[in-house]
């Protein structure tokens, strides 16, 4: 449902307000992609891992990133730095997300 909605508004990213929303549990994902459909004016773009997010960031600025933190090949945290050191992303907000966050290595961040 929510990957139709991002291939409806494809090549239009620069009027719709993004969500970058990267998480690589698919039923998960689905879930806060319809939830932020259903309840915000914001398009979710949902990819599965951190290399796809730094592939669609190309085509898409998104207004806010929410990244899993336990991604496969590269963490959130990783793909937050990647991300923020890009100029054009270095003041985007973002969420980090998981059922299990290193508090200790995210206040370092």
């Amino acid at each position: 449902m929510a990957h139709e909605k991002a291939e409806k508004a494809a090549g239009d990213y620069s009027r719709v307000k993004t969500i970058l929303l990267v998480e690589d549990d698919a039923s998960i994902g689905e879930v806060l992609a319809q939830a932020i459909a259903q309840e915000t004016p914001y398009l979710a773009v949902l990819v599965p891992d951190a290399f796809e997010a730094l592939q669609t960031i190309k085509g898409v600025k998104p207004n806010l990133l929410v990244l899993d933190y336990h991604l496969p090949r590269m963490n959130g945290i990783e793909l937050y730095d990647r991300l923020h050191s890009m100029q054009d992303l270095s003041q985007i907000p973002a969420i980090m997300i998981s059922a299990r966050l290193p508090h200790q290595e995210l206040k370092k961040a």
